[in-house]
């Protein structure tokens, strides 16, 4: 089975979560780190959060596997949550931190 998709697709589909406190998909606030695709369609997404006990984390996780699943053909979708390097403001992407006023 060939994969129809790739890391930019996936990255792509992560732009539709969004962080529930702060407004901004996770993809721009610098929250994903990597996605790995495998032969077989199987993706791990290496993500953080912005704080270690963001109550929202499982919500968010949920989020990023249902975004997934609307590629075609994907297999078994998991979400590895990290804490190094912790998240900084300085990870958003420019575009979030315009919305979000900083500059």
């Amino acid at each position: 089975m060939t994969v129809a998709f790739n890391k930019e697709d996936v990255r792509e589909g992560l732009k539709k979560v969004y962080d529930p406190e702060i407004g901004i998909n996770i993809v721009d606030l610098g929250l994903v780190y990597d996605a790995d695709i495998s032969d077989a369609g199987d993706v791990l997404v290496t993500m953080t959060l912005t704080s270690l006990g963001c109550p929202l984390g499982p919500v968010i996780v949920q989020e990023v596997q249902g975004a997934l699943r609307e590629f075609p053909n994907i297999g078994d979708i998991d979400v590895k949550l990290v804490w190094s390097p912790p998240w900084t403001p300085d990870m958003m992407s420019e575009d979030a931190k315009d919305e979000l006023g900083m500059w």
